[in-house]
This record gives C-alpha cells, structure tokens and sequence, in this order.
C-alpha cells in the first residue's frame, strides 16, 4: 500500500529546498551504496553548512504531518537527503536495505518514502517506478507532493533523458513493522475519522479499544 500526499511541503519549503539545492555540494550517490552498480546519481554533501537545513525542512514536514503519521507509525526517520538526477542518470530495480546507519543509531527500513521538489514538466524521464508484483507503478510527483511505500517493494528510477530531477529521499522505522498489521491499523484510523462521529458512542469505543489493543498487540518490542 502507497501513500501519495500532496501539499506534503510548503511552496515556500520547496522553493528553499531548491535554492538550497543550488548551493550545496553534491557527491556521487554510490558512496552510501557501493554495492548497487546501478545506482547513478547524486546526493547531498553531509558536510556542506547547507545540509543540516535541507534535512531540517523535510523533517518538520513529517512531523506535522498527520496523514503521513497515521499510514506510517512512524518510530525513527532517517535524516532526508536531497538527491539529483541529471540527464542519463537513473537507479536500477532495487529493494532498499534492511538496516539503515544514521547518527548515532541504527534503524531498520519499513517504508522509504520520496518527496518531489522539481516540477514534472522541468525533466524528462526519471519517472519513480514501484513494482507492485508484476505491475510496474510510474510516478512522477509535482512539487511538494510526498510517496511513501514498503522499503521490501523493488524499486527504480528510469532514466533521466533531459534537464534535472530534484527529490528528498528518507527511510522510515515504524512502530508496526508487519506491513499486512500497519495497513489494517491505518484502514480502522479511516473508519474511526470517517465514521466516528456518525457512531453510536459506545460503539465508537469498542472501535477504539480494539484499534489501541492491536496497536499494543503488534507494536516493536
């Protein structure tokens, strides 16, 4: 299950996201991932002043974001990095790693999550591809709008043919990590926001009191 969120980040977020973008340093993308011979990218540079905003910015947005915290139950987020696709770059099929370092921490990656920054008509190509079985999912956000969707999903870039590709990519551990759990706790979250008020009360509690049962029932220990 994906969550697509649009108004995800501010115009004035994404505007200072890409005025950032032009100021920071940006590296080779395989150095987080040398393995992966098919990555081709760029990435953010960890130690450029500018950096430590960029991450600032697009973690404030998941932390506000009610949407978001209801589909992921989220318990850490890595820090978002701002990555570039210029022409001919792309990122082959791929499920993203269990286990993702960041400082101080290690947290394990139940959903990766994708914020787009360039507008969809400003490149051509580098379409973000999730392969849901044998259907390959192509999407390519406007400005600010956030995808969000099972780290274990393979997973690509098409390639870039002209002008730039600008996103935040970030890796989220969530309280609940069986993915079947998380959507059937996000489905009665629905139900309840839908329906609650339309409830007899004691019926809107025994919802709730099954909703909190699961979620202790399935959460990390």
């Amino acid at each position: 299950m994906f969550l697509e969120q649009r108004d995800f980040l501010t115009p004035a977020e994404v505007a200072r996201l890409v005025s950032l973008s032009r100021e920071l340093t940006f590296v080779e993308g395989r150095i987080s991932n040398p393995a992966n011979t098919t990555k081709n990218n760029l990435q953010a540079d960890h130690n450029h002043p500018g950096y430590a905003e960029s991450v600032n910015v697009v973690a404030q947005a998941f932390a506000r974001s009610r949407e978001f915290n209801d589909f992921a139950f989220p318990r850490a987020i890595a820090p978002p990095m701002l990555c570039r696709y210029e022409p001919g770059m792309s990122y082959g099929a791929h499920a993203d790693a269990a286990r993702i370092q960041i400082p101080g921490a290690v947290i394990q990656s139940d959903l990766s999550a994708t914020v787009f920054l360039a507008p969809p008509d400003a490149y051509e190509g580098g379409e973000l591809v999730i392969h849901a079985g044998t259907r390959p999912v192509a999407i390519k956000g406007v400005p600010g709008e956030v995808v969000v969707y099972p780290s274990t999903m393979l997973h690509e870039v098409r390639p870039v043919r002209s002008g730039a590709r600008l996103v935040s990519i970030t890796f989220i551990e969530s309280q609940i990590p069986d993915e079947h759990c998380r959507t059937q706790l996000y489905e009665l979250n629905e139900i309840g926001a839908l329906e609650g008020l339309k409830m007899d009360w004691r019926n809107r509690v025994r919802l709730e009191t099954v909703r909190q049962n699961l979620l202790r029932l399935w959460s990390r220990k």
